[in-house]
């Protein structure tokens, strides 16, 4: 077995575009007003969102216990549903269109780390999920994927590559499993 020496770990690259006073105050705004399950004020949660630099629009519902890693990487559309337990793990811009639903324990996952590499080196990409996508109930959404119009992600699965629009995928990694029929 190979030892790696990571002394020199070193993701000194990344800055999320804000000081750290801001990322300390929200990280405990997050956590009193987001991640707890026992907040469920709305219109309360947009308001901070968009006060911590995210841009949401109209009739946007966020249910208690979601965990929002970055407000400033962040813009929701209109209509949008994000449900109990979800984690927008947002270390790069994560776009949801109109009428998305993110259901319980989704996860937008916009990190991860080259394990080909010695010091386990940080990427980040965007995720986008435009107009009528969702994201079933412990699904997840790997960093630099696009979830196009209306495609839907089932419970449990894992999208690490894109997502075409009006179709269905279900697995890890998730497959085609059928066209989206809307009537």
């Amino acid at each position: 077995m190979n030892k790696v020496d990571l002394s020199r770990y070193n993701n000194s690259w990344y800055h999320p575009r804000s000081g750290p006073i801001k990322r300390l105050f929200w990280y405990y705004v997050n956590a009193l007003f987001f991640c707890s399950p026992l907040f469920p004020i709305n219109k309360l949660k947009i308001f901070l969102l968009r006060l911590f630099g995210a841009k949401i629009g109209r009739g946007v519902t966020i249910k208690p216990a979601v965990n929002i890693k970055y407000p400033w990487f962040l813009e929701i559309g209109n209509y949008v549903w994000i449900g109990e337990n979800v984690w927008i793990d947002n270390l790069a811009m994560v776009n949801i269109g109109d009428n998305c639903c993110l259901s319980q324990g989704a996860m937008l996952l916009t990190g991860n780390h080259d394990y080909s590499k010695a010091h386990f080196d940080l990427i980040v990409k965007p995720i986008t999920l435009e107009s009528g996508v969702w994201i079933g109930a412990k699904a997840t959404v790997c960093p630099g994927v696009i979830c196009r119009s209306h495609a839907i992600l089932a419970v449990n699965s894992v999208a690490s590559s894109q997502l075409e629009a009006y179709k269905i995928y279900r697995g890890n990694p998730a497959m085609e499993v059928k066209d989206r029929k809307i009537s």
